[in-house]
């Protein structure tokens, strides 16, 4: 009999997990339930072959997925295969736990992975929805300002068009609410370009139908009222006096509707350009270009453009007389200025233009027109007449079209002066006081746009100073004449100058003043280089020649020679001390850095230094002449060697250094009579020093031999010489360091001196010795010769 196969041992209860209790529990709820064990087993092979069925067919359809996106979509794939390495571990184990749990997982990593792009997608879907919401809503907008604008054009060609204002202000209304949207636009999505330009190009084409539409408008309106008002029985005689009354002010008598009227109108071009000026700050956002969103207020436009075509009528016929021209403009600016304030003002305070005052642009209206109307009708005559002239033989006809041309600025300049006390007789400045600004209440400003006539009046100006100055130069009394009231920087001398220094400071300064009204730094600069400049080249030129004709005749030996090259110095000195006083004004500083002037510069900077290149040059000539004569009175002093050998009780003092020394004193003394203190210390200094190295050189050189009695000796002259200079300074021998260092050498002591050597540094410097080598202080200590 066969031993019975061993029954499969059970698994031990510990190792059954709770899923797989649960399942039997359910199969095998009593003993008799055994029996369906075979069932049971069938049904859980065949759901195992079906889930490895389901499995395989999963990970091929899983494999072909992965394959199609991996170049793309590197993310996904990672998660495939984690999905796919999931499903292979069921196919290994189906009793494996946490099955189901590792799916979700899988999935939410794949959700995850997900979020960025459905985020974008969203994102992109909600910018879609702003864009349709913003285009259809400014279309909207945009549709109804056509409305608006295409209504006012039927009434206008079916009736009079009572009610036209109210269509503009409705226009004006919707246009500002499209100019807020742009400007949210413009701030938040930037990247709207096209639609942000095609509304504007719609909004374009609405602006060039309404705002001529309104200006018709108010012109018509204006019509209405008287204006402009008439100018025949205006009196230019009256003119510098404070009676109005000849001429009526429309804007003063208008009354009940038509005031409700012009204002509704006045109210709409102001809004007009309030919303020009904010669409012009959007679309040129980002670039320096403040001055181009400011534009004359348009309403004033409209109340200047027929008053100056009605005033040109009259300046036709003053050609010949241009003050009548001058004298009308500044009438009729000042006869309605007071409207300006009283009236206009607080209509464009209400339409809020920030930074427009009515009187300024009423005045700036009156003198750009006034500036067109000279830079087409007189100024060309002008240049016709000077060129003319400047053909023509005749002495005279220069001299009257430069009148005629002088004649025509002086009225610009009073023209401007009294157009900018009505700025600041009530207190009114200029919103920016910058050329801009500037310009746009000047008359001068036709220098601006033809810089060529600029240069016309510029030597106009120069021809006439200069003219009175060549007269006056040639006088040799204003040379021997001194200027008064002249005052030195640091002492209470004056200068010393001649007249004629006055008479070109005065002519500078009129010059000057004559630049001042021009309103542009750079071309205040340029007309001073042009005018100015060349004035100070010639009276340099002129004392340069002075100055050469007295050193050509005597060499500068005599007294009248070296008097006439002080008297060019000191008016040098005194020039040049005027024009750094002037550089030194905000005036002048405001030129600094410019290209005309150099960087770091001023206007006068060149002439400065020519100024001080002449002084410095005369004066070492001066100092030269003196030397020269020094030398030649103390040659046989500097040539007798033995003198320094010779024993005396009493040192006698060399009748030649006495000479040469009085020569000196007499000279200098004479100087210091006829020029400034300050060339004068320069002089002397110069003369000081140049005498110490001819001495030191001539009393030294060729190794002599220096007794007791000859230091004595030279000690008796050289106190003779330092007390030329005591006049001018407390310690003369400091000005002579050479000489008094060997001076000092040759009283040292036989016992101070002993073994040391006499180069060494630290010893010269104990005995006060700065200003001899090593060298010459050991030759100077060898040719002692001590008595025994």
């Amino acid at each position: 009999m066969e031993a019975a196969a061993p029954s499969p041992q059970l698994p031990i209860p510990r190792h059954i997990t709770p899923e797989l209790r649960r399942f039997l529990d359910v199969r095998f709820r009593s003993p008799a339930d055994l029996a369906a064990a075979a069932d049971v087993e069938a049904e859980i092979r065949g759901r195992c072959a079906e889930l490895e069925s389901s499995v395989a067919e999963l990970s091929a359809r899983l494999s072909d997925a992965a394959a199609s996106y991996s170049s793309s979509l590197e993310a996904a794939g990672s998660a495939l295969r984690g999905v796919r390495g999931g499903l292979a571990a069921l196919e290994a184990s189906t009793a494996k736990t946490g099955i189901i749990e590792d799916v979700e997982a899988g999935s939410e990593k794949m959700l995850f992975e997900q979020l960025p792009p459905l985020a974008t997608d969203v994102a992109r879907v909600d910018m879609v929805r702003d864009y349709a919401e913003t285009a259809l809503k400014l279309d909207s907008l945009i549709g109804d300002v056509e409305d608006a604008v295409s209504s006012s054009v039927t009434a206008k060609l079916k009736s009079r068009g009572q009610n036209s204002e109210k269509t503009h202000h409705v226009a004006i209304e919707y246009l500002k609410k499209i100019e807020d949207l742009l400007a949210s636009v413009t701030r938040t999505r930037p990247q709207w370009t096209r639609l942000i330009s095609a509304v504007d190009h719609r909004v374009d084409r609405s602006l060039a139908l309404l705002r001529p539409q309104a200006i018709v408008d108010h012109r018509a309106l204006l019509s209405s009222l008287g204006w402009p008002p008439s100018l025949a029985g205006t009196q230019i005689s009256n003119s510098n006096s404070g009676k109005s009354a000849e001429t009526v002010n429309p804007l003063f008598s208008m009354k009940g509707d038509l005031t409700r009227k012009y204002s509704e109108s006045f109210l709409s071009l102001c809004s007009l350009q309030e919303l020009q000026k904010r669409r012009k700050a959007r679309q040129l956002q980002g670039h320096n270009v403040d001055n181009q969103l400011r534009q004359p207020l348009w309403v004033i436009e409209e109340l200047v453009n027929p008053l100056s075509a009605a005033a040109q009528h009259h300046f036709s016929k003053w050609v010949e007389n241009p003050e009548f021209v001058f004298a009308l403009a500044f009438k009729i600016t000042r006869n309605f200025v007071d409207s300006m304030d009283e009236i206009l003002q607080p209509l464009v305070d209400k339409a809020n233009l920030v930074g427009y005052s009515c009187r300024e642009e009423w005045i700036s209206g009156i003198v750009i027109a006034l500036s067109t109307y000279l830079a087409k009708e007189i100024f060309p005559k002008q240049i016709e007449l000077i060129q003319e002239s400047s053909s023509s033989d005749a002495s005279s006809a220069p001299s009257q079209a430069r009148v005629s041309w002088l004649n025509l600025v002086d009225l610009m300049i009073s023209f401007d002066k009294r157009t900018q006390d009505l700025l600041s007789g009530t207190g009114l400045l200029l919103s920016v006081k910058d050329d801009d600004n500037w310009q746009r209440v000047s008359v001068l400003s036709v220098f601006c746009d033809r810089p060529d006539w600029l240069e016309v009046w510029a030597e106009i100006e120069r021809q006439e100073i200069f003219d009175n100055l060549k007269s006056a130069m040639e006088d040799e009394k204003n040379w021997s004449k001194r200027i008064e009231g002249a005052m030195l920087e640091y002492g209470s001398d004056d200068y010393k100058s001649p007249a004629i220094t006055g008479a070109v400071q005065q002519g500078l300064s009129l010059l000057i003043e004559r630049a001042r009204p021009i309103p542009s730094i750079a071309l205040r600069a340029e007309f001073i280089r042009s005018s100015a400049s060349p004035i100070i080249s010639e009276f340099l030129g002129f004392m340069f020649r002075r100055c050469q004709e007295a050193e050509g005749l005597t060499a500068l030996a005599d007294d009248d020679a070296l008097i006439k090259v002080s008297q060019s110095i000191n008016a040098a000195r005194y020039v040049e001390s005027t024009l750094t006083q002037w550089c030194e004004d905000v005036f002048f500083l405001e030129m600094e850095n410019l290209p005309l002037v150099g960087e770091g510069g001023s206007v006068f900077q060149q002439e400065i230094n020519q100024l001080k290149e002449f002084r410095s040059e005369w004066v070492d000539k001066i100092s030269t002449v003196i030397l020269r004569g020094f030398d030649g009175r103390s040659r046989d002093y500097l040539k007798n060697k033995r003198q320094w050998q010779e024993h005396s009780d009493e040192p006698a003092i060399s009748r030649a250094i006495i000479e040469s020394s009085g020569y000196m004193q007499g000279r200098l003394s004479k100087l210091e009579v006829g020029l400034n203190a300050l060339d004068f210390v320069t002089l002397w200094r110069a003369v000081a020093s140049g005498v110490d190295q001819l001495l030191f050189a001539g009393i030294f050189t060729g190794s002599p031999k220096f007794s007791n009695g000859g230091v004595e000796r030279l000690h008796a002259d050289l106190s003779v010489l330092f007390a030329v200079f005591q006049a001018w300074c407390l310690r003369p021998e400091g000005f002579f360091p050479r000489l008094s260092d060997g001076l000092k050498l040759l009283k040292v002591d036989e016992k101070q001196l002993g073994d040391r050597m006499i180069t060494d540094k630290n010893w010269l410097r104990e005995h006060g010795v700065r200003h001899l080598t090593a060298a010459e202080a050991e030759k100077i200590i060898k040719n002692r010769v001590y008595d025994a």
